[in-house]
């Protein structure tokens, strides 16, 4: 028995929806990490009881929020962090780039491990920094009678990337595209890198609730404290409860002094979260859990039916098997596909995904898909692909 809904399809064409008018109607869109379904019951109710308020001022420092979200830290991560340690911002991507404007000076690197979600390099860019790229390993990994794309750290590689004027490494847990939620061994490694090489760590985890089939999600600051004084931790409730248009999300930011640093940054330049999305985080992170198991179960299985699809009908397709997330990374350079599989699809499948040369080094020939809705939609779209794919060879 299920008590949330979703399977049904909403009608998001006349919703300002981004996602869904980007492009012409006769296209599917699985492209930007927006997912299709209702917001939680207690966050709708929540909303409307703020509105019929019938007044909005600028806010107050959250406190009960605060208390809410460290508490959320506590029980779901064994992360004990004072409610002084978070900064509250009105998006991640604002995070990432004031996190690479308040660590070192114009000039000096940047660690990213790539491919990557796209603003990691232009944030880079954006913030006179210079880019130090370590490629993430890719192997084969069989996975339930499927050979499946598998991405590991390449310690070698971080090693070699990192020169004398490096300053921060930008990393991406769960992975955006590739799924990974990194294990303890990987991250302990790469804590002490970042030790010996004195790097301040900005850790985007936005996706750390979407955890899949039982996965675990381990906060890097939660190491050890000496990790957490130098690691900026970025999360928010817009992924995991579909709450990326009221904009808020937190920076975690445990030392005094780092913090302080991180808020000269962002004066005058980053604005304050608006009342709706504080209202909304507070009624996502306190009322909402037995929902988000729902999602978990529900991406899961959406996963599963996407692997078992590509595996039966687009074996030249290589495709990752998300651990976190609702993103499934395809690489599609032995498909037979002349020029970018991102325009092969949308103009022979009228189906939308993301260009994998957007995530950087080691994105090219792939595409990213999201499985964040109703199953029917989903299916829709891998069909539409299969028969572009059957139709090409």
């Amino acid at each position: 028995m299920t008590k949330y809904d979703f399977d049904s399809s909403i009608d998001r064409r006349n919703s300002d929806s981004g996602k869904w008018t980007r492009y012409p109607d006769d296209i599917l869109p699985l492209w930007v990490a927006d997912m299709d379904f209702r917001c939680p019951p207690p966050v709708i109710d929540a909303l409307h009881d703020r509105v019929e308020h019938a007044v909005f001022g600028y806010a107050g420092d959250p406190a009960e929020l605060r208390a809410i979200f460290c508490a959320h830290l506590a029980e779901q991560y064994g992360w004990d962090v004072a409610p002084e340690a978070i900064v509250f911002l009105p998006g991640l991507v604002s995070g990432i780039n004031v996190a690479a404007r308040t660590v070192g000076a114009p000039g000096d690197g940047v660690l990213v491990c790539t491919p990557v979600y796209g603003p990691f390099l232009s944030s880079v860019d954006l913030q006179s920094r210079s880019l130090r790229n370590a490629p993430l390993a890719a192997s084969a990994n069989h996975h339930n009678g499927q050979d499946a794309l598998y991405y590991e750290m390449d310690f070698a590689a971080i090693e070699q990337a990192t020169t004398a004027d490096t300053r921060l490494h930008i990393l991406c847990n769960p992975h955006n595209p590739v799924g990974r939620a990194f294990n303890r061994r990987e991250l302990e490694t790469l804590a002490e890198h970042c030790l010996r090489h004195d790097l301040v760590i900005c850790s985007d985890e936005i996706h750390c609730d979407l955890l899949l089939d039982g996965a675990q999600h381990i906060p890097i600051a939660a190491l050890d404290p000496e990790i957490a004084a130098r690691t900026i931790t970025l999360m928010a409730p817009s992924k995991t409860y579909n709450l990326p248009g009221l904009g808020c999300s937190m920076a975690i930011i445990p030392d005094a002094e780092l913090r302080k640093r991180f808020q000269r940054a962002a004066a005058g330049i980053v604005p304050h979260v608006n009342v709706l999305g504080l209202v909304a985080a507070q009624a996502a992170y306190s009322q909402c859990a037995d929902w988000l198991e729902e999602l978990q179960r529900y991406l899961t299985d959406n996963r599963n039916f996407t692997l078992q699809f590509v595996k039966q009908n687009m074996p030249a397709l290589a495709i990752t098997i998300p651990e976190a997330t609702f993103l499934a990374w395809f690489d599609c350079r032995n498909a037979g596909i002349l020029g970018n599989p991102y325009d092969f699809f949308l103009n022979n499948a009228r189906v939308a995904l993301n260009d994998g040369a957007w995530f950087g080094p080691g994105g090219k020939g792939f595409v990213r898909l999201n499985f964040g809705c109703p199953r029917a939609t989903l299916a829709q779209a891998l069909e539409r692909m299969a028969e572009a794919l059957s139709a090409n060879r």
